[in-house]
């Protein structure tokens, strides 16, 4: 499991007083970095080999300005091409958010998904 400690910022609060739903999902992405890095180590975008098929992200409890969240992710699902990043926000010891990405493999010249080698499945374990 990879962990990050988030610091939310005032401008990510919203009228209610918490931070908006929309920060979330950009938490979770900036999250997966080092799982990127498995595929592109540089993360240089002219090497990039992933696309993100879908993203589902569920609210449990409000976040809030002024206390860490932390991010957690793991792989959860590693299929052919694609695989599956679990992710959760923890704020104060409460499950906050919880999503679901589903990363793809990608020839961005073919336009086509790319199976996954055997070794990089191992390293996807791992997280």
């Amino acid at each position: 499991m990879l962990t990050e400690t988030i610091q939310p910022r005032f401008n990510e609060t919203d009228a209610l007083g918490h931070i908006n739903n929309t920060v979330v999902a950009a938490w979770f992405e900036g999250a997966r970095d080092p799982i990127f890095r498995l595929f592109t180590p540089d993360l240089n975008p002219s090497q990039w080999r992933l696309i993100l098929a879908k993203f589902s992200v569920e609210f449990h409890a409000e976040l809030f300005y002024g206390t860490p969240v932390e991010i957690r992710s793991h792989i959860s699902r590693i299929g052919g091409s694609s695989f599956d990043v679990t992710q959760e926000a923890w704020q104060r010891g409460k499950r906050c958010a919880s999503g679901v990405a589903v990363l793809v493999q990608y020839d961005f010249t073919d336009k086509s998904s790319v199976p996954l080698p055997e070794g990089l499945k191992q390293q996807l374990l791992a997280v």
